[in-house]
């Protein structure tokens, strides 16, 4: 009887599969939040500076995790962790302090109300974009054990 592991499948790619949709509104919010912020920013600024410079941050955050989302790669992976996270931390804040102190934020931003405007994507995104990057992390290579080693007389 062999004690080897069989070999673990290869984890899917962030780009097959589901994480081709997950790319796909990503590229959207990416698009969508980018223009806005700049639209804003050079139509509107005086208007609310804040809101408007957070919108743009949104965009570019939404684009480095499309990229690397799409890329794949181990260092890809890792740079869209951070921006997957940064992107939940953002939302998070953002939409506390939109509700907490609306003065604050007297238009909305894309992370406003917690993406309310959006139909709340830019909060559950960030949630679907981690628990994606972790069910496709590669898995930890197993070797079989020496045979020599393990064969014994009986």
């Amino acid at each position: 009887m062999s004690t080897a592991r069989e070999p673990q499948p290869a984890a899917p790619r962030t780009s097959s599969g589901p994480g081709r949709a997950l790319v796909a509104v990503y590229g959207l919010f990416a698009l969508a939040a980018t223009a806005r912020g700049v639209t804003q920013l050079v139509t509107q600024y005086a208007e609310a500076p804040l809101a408007y410079v957070l919108s743009l941050v949104a965009g570019i955050v939404y684009i480095v995790a499309t990229v690397t989302l799409a890329r794949g790669t181990a260092t890809s992976r890792r740079v869209a962790l951070v921006a997957v996270s940064v992107e939940l931390v953002g939302v998070l804040s953002v939409g506390t302090l939109s509700l907490v102190d609306p003065e604050a934020f007297p238009r909305a931003t894309v992370w406003s109300a917690y993406g309310s405007g959006y139909g709340f994507v830019p909060l559950v995104l960030p949630v679907l974009g981690l628990l994606w990057l972790r069910r496709t992390r590669p898995q930890p290579t197993t070797s079989a054990p020496d045979s020599s080693a393990s064969s014994s007389s009986e």
